[in-house]
């Protein structure tokens, strides 16, 4: 579970809750129509940009902004200096009884094992990465249009609201029911964009970046057991995926 995430989305909508309930009645916020048109609104013209079926996909790779969580890349760098030790001891194929939990790891293990050359493992992995990256930033591309999208609708429906007052200003009893849509689709669609939809969008494109980092880290690793690199000089070339300071606490912890 990500906290951050749970965190600031609770803690975003909660802080416009309270506000709403300090200043007031909460109920004179709840407006079905306004509701209606801003989550409809939005829904229906966010399916009209993309498919159906990656339209509802979105809401599974969502998922990842709150219950992922992206494997240590120093752990991933020890896992593979073991595996090339084991290489170097064993010959490859000393690899095929190995217990290896990253599903990508193992596959690329398990081509080694097959005795495929280097440059199809590469392709492979590499198309690998390619085709997670755009199911991942196909899921993102929704969650901003929805970003994109839930404010406008709360425009219309404020200009829907505005026609409503201005057409019945010689009925005094309808003109605050309008005026009531008029303010409240915005901000109903101001809420959906910047407390809920963006901030989605924005996790999922750092869990992407995460995980381009770590597969990255292991077609690197695989690489270097397949051309038979020293271990020790593995080790050094994937520290380059760390960052200064961890790779600063990695060298202090192996001395």
């Amino acid at each position: 579970m990500d906290l951050a995430t749970l965190i600031g989305l609770i803690g975003a909508i909660g802080v416009i809750a309270a506000a709403i309930v300090v200043g007031g009645s909460a109920l004179i916020f709840l407006n079905v129509p306004s509701f209606l048109i801003v989550m409809g609104g939005t829904f229906m013209a966010v399916l009209v940009k993309f498919p159906l079926a990656h339209f509802l996909g979105a809401f599974k790779i969502a998922l990842k902004a709150f219950v992922h969580k992206s494997e240590d890349p120093a752990d991933l760098i020890r896992e593979g200096v073991a595996l090339a030790n084991v290489a170097r001891k064993e010959g490859v194929l000393g690899l095929e009884n190995q217990e290896i939990n990253n599903r990508f790891l193992r596959r690329g293990i398990n081509f080694c094992v097959d005795g495929h050359e280097p440059e199809f493992v590469r392709s492979m992995l590499n198309k690998d990465i390619d085709l997670t990256i755009e199911r991942h930033e196909r899921g993102q591309a929704i969650f901003k249009a929805i970003g994109d999208v839930a404010p406008a609708m709360g425009m219309i429906g404020t200009l829907i609201g505005l026609v409503q007052m201005l057409s019945s200003m010689d009925d005094p009893k309808k003109i605050g029911p309008a005026m009531a849509i008029a303010l409240l689709t915005t901000l109903y669609g101001a809420i959906i964009a910047n407390a809920v939809a963006l901030p989605i969008a924005d996790k999922l494109e750092h869990r992407t970046m995460e995980e381009r980092l770590n597969k990255q880290l292991i077609l690197e690793a695989i690489n270097g057991i397949q051309e038979g690199i020293n271990p020790r000089v593995m080790e050094e070339l994937l520290k380059t995926y760390l960052p200064p300071s961890q790779r600063d606490e990695e060298e202090q912890e192996a001395a």
